[in-house]
């Protein structure tokens, strides 16, 4: 089969690699429908020294179940499913208590053996607990919608939980990339009464308001600081969501954040230490956040992208084929593109 490999920074290949086949009783092989290039891709995509042993690439994504193990008995041959970020048994402590990321039996696409998504087949461990069915056809017009369930809508969805966002609450949002905007998606689900969405991507945060923000923010930095500060009279808002990842981004988490509200970061750390000393400590300020657990809020999410309340499928604004998929890598590190949608 073809899949996509990533040899060093900027150097993306779409090659042949072995087919996968079921291998464990609790395996399944999907032929790939959909999938996407993530935000959390371009960290590698920036950085990776050159290997003789490229990674594969891609953990979002939406297959058709071909074939499945003896010990398989929730999915079956013909089965359309979307596929979690990270694979998980779901039947263990963690996965009972929502913490499929945290499954000791689980673990990465694209490493250790395991097929990524930007592909056009992969192998999935435990079936059972990883795929999650969804009641449409392989064309379905929702499928861009319900591939978002895959990582950024649940990621955003984690924010907002984890936050604590309830009716009426402020709610600032940092970060305008496709994870920012579920988060808006998700506070607005949650109830915020307002929603402060800082971005300096107009299209993106035009968009943004359409999912739900009732204010945007361009301004970075102390300005963008006091610019929320403005909007809510001095206080800052209630709940922040950070979705950026970056160290500049939870400093001004910190600054918009009101005296006793939370913080909630989910865009994946590239800094070792959190900024978070006395002053914050006086503040009586909470971070939380981390890992979205995507399997936990799956079915809970979908019956909204079925029903059509939300359509987070509209964060794809490109779409090209697997043999394109480095055009796709190029269209969002150079920001020409908010998230790639990949068609195998």
């Amino acid at each position: 089969m073809r899949a996509t490999l990533l040899y060093q920074a900027g150097d993306v290949r779409v090659e042949d690699v072995e087919d996968p086949k079921v291998q464990q009783p609790t395996d399944a092989v999907v032929r790939i429908v959909a999938g996407s290039v993530c935000g959390s891709d371009l960290w590698p995509y920036k950085s990776q020294p050159f290997t003789d042993h490229p990674r594969h690439m891609g953990h979002e994504f939406i297959g058709l179940v071909e074939e499945t193990g003896p010990g398989v008995r929730h999915v079956r041959p013909g089965d359309l499913a979307v596929v979690p970020f990270t694979y998980a048994d779901n039947t263990c402590e963690n996965c009972r208590r929502g913490l499929q990321t945290s499954c000791p039996h689980g673990g990465q696409w694209g490493v250790g053996g395991f097929d990524g998504g930007q592909g056009q087949a992969a192998r999935v461990p435990y079936a059972d607990g990883t795929l999650v069915k969804l009641p449409v056809a392989e064309d379905s017009p929702l499928l861009p919608d319900l591939l978002t369930l895959s990582d950024v809508l649940c990621t955003g969805y984690h924010a907002a939980r984890t936050a604590g966002v309830r009716a009426g609450e402020s709610v600032a949002v940092i970060g305008d990339g496709a994870v920012g905007l579920c988060a808006v998606i998700s506070a607005r689900l949650l109830g915020a009464g307002r929603i402060i969405l800082m971005g300096r991507h107009t299209q993106r945060t035009d968009l943004g308001r359409e999912f739900g923000a009732t204010d945007v923010v361009a301004d970075r930095g102390q300005d963008g600081v006091n610019a929320v500060r403005e909007l809510t009279g001095g206080a800052g808002t209630e709940r922040v969501l950070e979705c950026v990842g970056l160290k500049d981004a939870l400093v001004q988490a910190a600054g918009v954040v009101r005296d006793g509200g939370t913080i909630s970061r989910v865009g994946a750390p590239q800094y070792p230490e959190v900024p978070f000393g006395f002053t914050e400590f006086m503040r009586n300020l909470t971070l939380t956040g981390g890992v979205a657990p995507a399997r936990a809020y799956m079915e809970e999410l979908m019956p909204h992208i079925l029903s059509g309340e939300i359509h987070p499928g509209r964060v794809f604004d490109r779409t090209v084929s697997l043999e394109q998929v480095a055009e796709g890598y190029r269209l969002m590190n150079d920001r020409e593109a908010l998230k790639v949608l990949v068609r195998p």
